[in-house]
């Protein structure tokens, strides 16, 4: 069973995509509505995926560095998924450049976000068989 980390500043989110993730499979073992928090927990339980609210994406910390570089640094294999109510591509993009793995859209609907994790660590075995890595 894959653990997932979830942080969002919005408990309802958080709660929701909490249901979602284990209705389908996953443990949740870990919630916060903080960048620092995210930090801790990953290294507590060193989940497999993280799913993070754009906005603390964005956030970057004191150093420079937002939560995506610091999780992508002290966890490389963990996938990271921005969870928001709106993209566009020069979010996506950006995203995408900081090691962001997937996207999830608010408001949930409980296949697609399945469907969305279940296909990102797919295409990373893929990548990874074909790599040889």
């Amino acid at each position: 069973m894959l653990k997932a980390v979830l942080v969002d500043s919005n408990a309802v989110s958080r709660g929701l995509l909490n249901t979602v993730l284990q209705d389908g499979g996953y443990e949740v073992v870990g919630q916060t509505h903080t960048a620092h928090g995210a930090l801790l927990l990953a290294a507590k339980f060193h989940p497999q995926i993280v799913c993070i609210a754009r906005e603390q994406v964005e956030e970057g910390g004191p150093d420079g560095s937002g939560i995506v570089e610091q999780l992508r640094t002290a966890l490389p294999k963990t996938l990271i998924f921005m969870v928001s109510g709106t993209f566009d591509a020069p979010t996506i993009e950006a995203a995408v450049a900081r090691g962001v793995h997937g996207f999830i859209v608010k408001p949930f609907k409980a296949d697609t976000v399945l469907k969305t994790i279940r296909n990102t660590v797919l295409a990373l075995v893929r990548r990874q068989q074909a790599g040889g890595a």
